[in-house]
């Protein structure tokens, strides 16, 4: 019993980055994403929750057990195996990405609080200097704790989907029926689903996280657990927020472009708590993400580039670090703000250079992970090999799909 009590104690104190990346991934266009499948195909893309999830794990896992073993950023590792001059037009490319990224999260926030009439000028100004207080005045056990209790808010999908009313039995049948048609907006819709879960900043994220947490071999088992817990997470929020849009919007023929159309459609469908949920879960996903992806940027571009990065240091210990988490919050917020500016057009380019980029990161992963001399005994096993291959492979023709569905 004494054993039990402290593993129990031991995987607490543990829980965290693997949560809280992957719930991250569930931001503003995850959320829409979510709701244009469910919206314009209701279950039919449920069956690809199933290996996605299974990706997901394998490709976290990953990230967590190099940051516990070598006690470095997946940046830092890549720098000083494959040298700077690769490391910095990778980080490059990244940041393009995550600044795109980091505005659709502020247009998230900014449409959520218009549902409840709040003007954007006033919502993203007030959200940028919360999630720039948060970091630069906050410690790493205060912010994690923040963004834990943050992780529990998804959970708001789960009532909206019951208020939905859905036929479960039909929901089950799609979960284990995988289906597939060769339509142009099916097939997008299917990468979009692929793509924003398994984002490349994620890995950078995590691995400096659990490195900055100082989880050890010893403690490895637990930080395991925490990983496929937020994995499994991610994708049951992902689940109900389709079984929601697919019960009501796709029954009643309503095609949305965002998730903010989802909210707003739900209320004469589903009923004013519905659409509530909805908004209060998109604005928590937006604001949570604008927290986390300047700072995963300003972890992988410092550590790529040798510079000090972490939460628990002040402005004056890693000054490099701390102004680039600014400057990512400050340029995301500005842009929503200006007038006219195609919000739409940058979340979609964002994605693509994030879809382009993925496979690149986890090529990097893959050789990294199978270096007996870096490793040790914590080199993959054949099995994990083979379904990190895969998906690599699977996500490259993915890219080239979506590249070339963009242009056609």
């Amino acid at each position: 019993m004494a054993n039990r009590w402290r593993s129990f104690l031991i995987l607490l104190s543990i829980v965290g980055p693997g949560i809280i990346t992957a719930n991250v991934d569930n931001d503003a266009g995850g959320i829409t994403t979510y709701s244009i499948a469910g919206a314009h195909f209701g279950y039919s893309l449920l069956w690809s929750l199933i290996p996605i999830t299974i990706a997901l794990i394998v490709v976290q896992e990953m990230s967590s057990r190099m940051g516990v073993v070598t006690g470095k950023g997946l940046a830092e590792l890549i720098r000083e195996n494959y040298g700077v001059k690769i490391t910095f037009w990778l980080m490059l490319a990244l940041s393009i990405a995550d600044i795109g990224n980091t505005a659709a999260e502020f247009a998230g926030w900014a449409a959520s609080n218009e549902l409840f009439g709040l003007n954007k000028y006033i919502s993203v100004p007030l959200g940028a200097l919360i999630v720039w207080l948060l970091v630069v005045k906050g410690s790493y056990k205060v912010v994690e704790k923040i963004f834990l209790v943050v992780c529990v808010v998804y959970l708001v999908y789960i009532p909206a989907a019951f208020m939905a009313k859905p036929q479960w039995s039909q929901v089950a049948l799609e979960m284990i029926r995988p289906s597939f048609r060769f339509d142009t907006t099916y097939i997008v819709t299917l990468i979009g689903v692929v793509g924003t879960t398994i984002a490349p900043w994620m890995q950078f994220y995590l691995q400096s996280s659990v490195v900055e947490k100082g989880i050890n071999k010893e403690t490895y088992w637990a930080s395991r657990i925490d990983v496929v817990f937020g994995c499994f997470m991610t994708d049951i929020i992902a689940l109900f927020i389709i079984v929601a849009c697919g019960a009501t919007l796709f029954k009643a023929g309503v095609h949305i472009d965002s998730a903010k159309d989802a909210a707003v459609a739900l209320e004469p469908i589903a009923g004013k708590y519905a659409s509530i949920l909805f908004g209060v879960g998109l604005a928590n996903a937006s604001l949570f993400s604008a927290s986390i992806l300047p700072l995963a940027t300003a972890y992988y571009i410092c550590e790529g580039m040798g510079f000090e990065a972490g939460i628990n240091k002040s402005f004056r210990d890693a000054p490099i670090f701390m102004s680039l988490y600014t400057v990512f919050i400050v340029i995301g917020a500005l842009v929503v703000l200006i007038p006219g500016i195609p919000l739409i057009a940058i979340m979609w380019i964002s994605q693509v250079v994030n879809g382009v980029l993925l496979p690149f990161v986890l090529f990097f992963m893959l050789l990294l992970i199978n270096k007996k001399d870096l490793m040790g005994d914590y080199v993959n096993k054949r099995t994990f090999n083979w379904i990190a291959w895969v998906t690599t492979i699977i996500m490259v023709i993915l890219t080239i799909l979506f590249v070339v569905s963009m242009f056609f």
